[in-house]
């Protein structure tokens, strides 16, 4: 038995779940995860739009979100990562869309990792997506991964890939994917806010937390 962090009650998880994922602590029952528990998740039930998210209190599957979002670039590749404690489970997601379809898109999951890794590891997919002579945006709501590709990995390389502060977090994933964006010299990383609202930021999103749910 488990207590919901959001509404106070118990609930219980397959035990299926919980041997994918040892160590796994879960922190919301499923009815808040599904906006449907007390006052903590009321702002589910308002507009979704930019800045109101209905995915900071839910777990949206792909569906719902389709549904629910119209807002933000409808062309390029749009990434992210999750994980339910740093560390603990969690997963990435990428997706390429054209005028609004998605022509391409890529999910994954590890039971011990961190929110930073799985960031790096979904711009990798995304990166993958791209063809080197392609002029393309990739969106991600990390800032560390936007930094890091644009501005920071540069240097770290000129210096043997070290840094003045200390070790390099992450190095083999922050090398390939420096590796994957210098091969596409037309794409261009740009960051978005989490859970604004956008569509292609959510569908992101719920391929990254689908590790979480019985259902995509």
């Amino acid at each position: 038995m488990f207590t919901c962090q959001t509404c106070g009650e118990t609930f219980d998880v397959r035990q299926d779940v919980l041997d994918r994922y040892p160590g796994w602590v879960p922190k919301q029952c499923m009815r808040c995860r599904n906006g449907k528990g007390g006052p903590a998740t009321a702002k589910a039930s308002k507009p979704a739009g930019r800045g109101n998210s209905a995915s900071r209190t839910r777990d949206l599957t792909i569906a719902e979100v389709l549904e629910k979002f119209t807002d933000g670039p409808d062309t390029g590749v749009f990434t992210d990562g999750a994980s339910e404690g740093n560390p603990g489970p969690g997963g990435w997601g990428a997706v390429r869309v054209e005028a609004g379809k998605v022509v391409a898109e890529d999910r994954g999951s590890e039971p011990h990792t961190t929110n930073n890794r799985m960031e790096l590891t979904a711009m990798i997919a995304g990166l993958r997506m791209v063809e080197p002579g392609e002029s393309v945006d990739i969106y991600t709501d990390s800032e560390l991964v936007v930094n890091t590709l644009t501005k920071w990995a540069a240097g770290w390389e000129q210096r043997g890939w070290k840094r003045k502060t200390g070790p390099i977090a992450n190095l083999e994933l922050v090398q390939e994917a420096y590796r994957l964006y210098r091969e596409r010299p037309g794409v261009r990383i740009k960051w978005v806010p989490a859970h604004s609202g956008y569509r292609w930021n959510e569908y992101a999103d719920s391929l990254a937390t689908a590790y979480r749910r019985a259902e995509l």
